[in-house]
C-alpha cells in the first residue's frame, strides 16, 4: 500500500486527528444546525482527497489499478449515497492504517536509524604531539586518535596505549561493555565508557565497520520480497472482483446501498499490508543484534534453510594464531620458559606466529626484556639471543637445515599436530630445549551455536581448504559430523550448488574471497562482517556485523517466525475480506459498519506484524 500522504508524519497524524474529532462531531449532530454541511467533511476532504489523487496516478501515469482505486470507487460511492459519514469513516482509518504501517517501519528502522546517528562526526588526531579536532573524513588510515571517556570510536582501530570498557551494543547487541587493552581493537561507532586511550586508524571512515553496516542496513530497506509483488498483483484481481462482486450484489438485490458496503469491505489493505509490515519489523529486530538482513527476498529464503555450510577459518574459529601449548623437552627447562624465550626471541617480529608467541606470554603476565642480535630468517624462522644464550626458534624444515635433531620432540608435539597445531621448535646453543604449538582456536560458543541449529532441524556441515587434521580436529571438537576438506573455492560452490534448490535449502557462512563463489551459490549466504571480506559481504544475504555466531540459531528462528506471520497476515486478511463481503450482500453490514469490519483487518495485520519487534535473542 503506498503512502497516500507525502506530507510529514506530524502533518498527517494531525489530519488524521483532525478528522476523528470531525466524524465524532458528525455522528453527534453536535454541529447539524450550525454548519450548511455534514463535519464529515472535513475527513472526507483531509484524509481522502490523497487517496483520490493516488488512484488518478496509477492509472493515468503508471498505467496500474491500486487499492487506492477500489478505496475510491467506495468513497464516491458513499459521498453519492449521501453516506458522508461513511466516506470520512472510510477514509480515516485507511490513513490510520498507513499510519500504523509507518510506525511499525519506524520501530523497524530504529536500530539502523540509531546507527546513522551515532555515526561520529570528528576525530582527535595527534600530529606532531599535538591533538587536532578534524572531520572524521579527512582520518588516514596510520592516524593516532586520542579518544576520551564517553565519546564514539570515530573509526576502526587498534588500541596502542590505555586501558578501558567498551560499550558495543550498537554492533553486537551486548549489554555487558567489554575489556579493552593495548593491542585489542575497537569498531567505529562503539562508545569508550571510562579513560582515556590513544589508538592507530586501521581504516578511514568511508570503510569503517559502522559505515558498512549503515550501506547494508539502507540496502536491505529498499528491497522487497518477491511475495510482496506477488500481494501487489493479487491485489490489482481483487479490485476487479470486488467490482464484479459488488454489480452482482446491486443486480441481484436491487439495492445500490448493498453494492457500496462491498465496495467499502472489498478494499483490500489489509491484504497487501500483510507482508511488508512483517518483513520490515523481522529486519528491523535482526538489526538490533547485530544482523543485517539484506533484503526481503533473503529473508523468505533464509526462512526455508534446513542445512548450514560453514567455512572453517574465521568463522567457527578466530581466524588468528594462537597459542595452545608450550611445552619443555629438556629437563633443564620447564614449560613456561620455553615460553619465556621464545617470546622474547620473537618479540620484534613482526610474523604472525612470532606475534602470537609473544601475545601469549604478556597474557601471562611476562614484560620485555633485552635481546641481542635479532634476525629473521623469512618464512622459516627467527635467531636472538635471549639471556648471553643463541635461542633460534622455527618449522621443522628451517630447524634441520640449521643442523639441529627436533627428534627429542617427537611423541610430545605428536598429539598438538593431530589437532591441526603449527609446531615452532625452540633450540638454544643448537641443542632442542621444547616447542610451542599453536593453532586457529575454535570460537567459545561455536559448539553450543551448533547444538542450537541442531535441536531446530538444520543439519551443519564444514567446508575448508585445511587439511583433513585441522578440519576434523574442529568439527569434532564443536559437533559437526559432515566435513569436507582440501577444497578449493570451486569445489566448495560445486558442493553447495549440490544442495541449492533441493530437499535441503542450504545456507553458506564464510568471511574469506575463497568463499564469494560458494555465498553466492547457496540458497543464502551468510557473511562474517567483522573480519570478513568486502567481497564475502557483498557476495552475502545477511551479514553478522560483529562475528557473533551464536545469533546464528536466533536469526534462523526469527526468519521462520516472520515468514509464518505473513502466512497468518495473508489468510487472516482474506477471511476478514470475504465474511464482509457475504454479509455486505445479505445486508447485515452497512457502509458505516463496513467500514469498520473491514479496516480491522487493517489493523489487525499491521499489529501483528509489529509483534515481531518485541522478539529478543535470549
Amino acid at each position: 500500500m503506498n503512502h497516500w500522504l507525502e506530507n510529514e508524519p506530524k502533518e498527517t497524524l494531525v489530519c488524521a486527528i483532525i478528522s476523528v474529532i470531525s466524524l465524532v462531531l458528525s455522528i453527534t449532530g453536535a454541529l447539524k444546525n450550525v454548519l450548511p454541511f455534514d463535519i464529515a467533511w472535513v475527513a472526507i476532504i483531509l484524509c481522502g482527497i490523497p487517496i483520490l489523487v493516488g488512484a488518478f496516478k496509477g492509472v493515468a501515469f503508471e498505467r496500474n489499478i491500486k487499492a487506492d482505486l477500489l478505496v475510491s470507487l467506495a468513497l464516491i460511492a458513499s459521498v453519492a449515497t449521501k453516506e458522508s459519514f461513511a466516506a470520512g469513516e472510510v477514509a480515516l482509518i485507511m490513513q490510520i492504517g498507513s499510519l500504523l504501517e509507518d510506525y511499525t517501519s519506524g520501530k523497524a528502522r530504529e536500530g539502523i536509524e540509531k546507527l546513522i546517528k551515532i555515526s561520529p562526526r570528528t576525530a582527535r588526531v595527534i600530529r606532531n604531539g599535538t591533538a587536532l579536532e578534524i572531520p572524521v573524513e579527512e582520518v588516514k588510515v596510520g592516524d593516532i586518535i586520542s579518544v576520551i571517556a564517553g565519546e564514539t570510536v570515530p573509526v576502526d582501530g587498534t588500541i596502542l596505549e590505555g586501558e578501558t570498557s567498551i560499550d558495543q551494543s550498537v554492533m553486537t547487541g551486548e549489554s555487558i561493555p567489554v575489556d579493552k587493552a593495548a593491542g585489542d581493537t575497537v569498531s567505529s561507532g562503539t562508545i569508550n565508557q571510562f579513560g582515556t586511550f590513544t589508538m592507530r586508524a586501521d581504516s578511514i571512515s568511508e570503510n569503517s565497520s559502522l559505515q558498512r553496516m549503515v550501506r547494508l542496513a539502507e540496502e536491505a530497506e529498499e528491497n522487497k520480497a518477491p511475495i510482496v509483488t506477488a500481494a501487489d498483483r493479487w491485489a490489482t484481481w481483487l479490485v476487479v472482483i470486488a467490482l464484479s462482486c459488488a454489480i452482482v450484489t446491486w443486480i441481484v438485490t436491487g439495492q445500490f446501498m448493498r453494492a457500496v458496503t462491498v465496495l467499502v469491505v472489498f478494499c483490500p489493505c489489509a491484504f497487501i499490508l500483510a507482508t511488508p509490515t512483517a518483513v520490515l519489523a523481522g529486519i528491523g529486530n535482526a538489526a538490533r543484534y547485530g544482523i543485517i538482513v539484506r533484503s526481503g527476498d533473503a529473508l523468505e529464503r533464509l526462512s526455508k534453510i534446513k542445512r548450514v555450510a560453514f567455512d572453517k577459518t574465521g568463522t567457527l574459529t578466530f581466524g588468528k594464531p594462537q597459542v595452545t601449548a608450550s611445552v619443555a623437552v629438556d629437563k633443564a627447562y620447564s614449560d613456561n620458559d620455553i615460553l619465556r624465550i621464545a617470546a622474547l626471541a620473537e618479540q620484534k617480529s613482526e610474523h604472525p606466529l612470532g606475534k602470537a608467541i609473544w601475545a601469549a606470554y604478556e597474557k601471562k603476565g611476562g614484560k620485555g626484556e633485552d635481546a641481542a642480535d635479532f634476525h629473521v630468517i623469512a618464512g622459516q624462522g627467527i635467531s636472538a639471543v635471549v639471556d648471553g644464550k643463541t635461542v633460534i626458534a622455527g618449522k621443522e624444515g628451517f630447524m634441520k637445515e640449521q643442523g639441529m635433531d627436533i627428534s627429542i620432540c617427537s611423541d610430545a608435539c605428536k598429539p598438538e599436530l593431530d589437532k591441526g597445531a603449527t609446531i615452532v621448535y625452540i633450540a638454544v646453543d643448537k641443542s632442542a630445549v621444547g616447542f610451542i604449538a599453536l593453532r586457529d582456536t575454535v570460537r567459545d560458543d561455536a559448539k553450543t551455536t551448533i547444538e542450537k541449529l541442531k535441536s531446530t532441524g538444520i543439519t551443519p556441515m564444514l567446508l575448508t581448504g585445511d587439511n583433513e587434521q585441522a578440519a576434523s580436529a574442529i568439527a569434532d571438537n564443536v559437533g559437526i559430523d559432515d566435513v569436507r576438506a582440501n577444497l578449493l573455492p570451486e569445489e566448495k560452490m560445486n558442493i553447495i550448488k549440490g544442495y541449492s534448490g533441493g530437499a535441503e535449502p542450504i545456507c553458506m557462512i564464510g568471511d574469506g574471497v575463497n568463499d564469494a563463489l560458494a555465498l553466492t551459490s547457496a540458497d543464502a549466504g551468510i557473511a562474517m562482517g567483522g573480519i570478513g571480506s568486502d567481497i564475502a559481504v557483498e557476495s552475502a544475504d545477511a551479514v553478522l556485523v560483529s562475528d557473533d555466531i551464536k545469533r546464528l540459531p536466533y536469526l534462523f528462528n526469527l526468519m521462520q517466525k516472520v515468514m509464518r506471520k505473513v502466512h497468518v497476515n495473508i489468510i487472516a486478511s482474506l477471511i476478514i475480506n470475504l465474511t464482509a463481503v457475504v454479509l455486505s450482500a445479505i445486508g447485515i453490514l452497512t457502509p458505516v459498519t463496513g467500514a469498520l469490519w473491514h479496516n480491522c483487518g487493517s489493523v489487525f495485520v499491521v499489529v501483528n506484524a509489529a509483534l515481531l519487534l518485541r522478539l529478543k535473542d535470549e
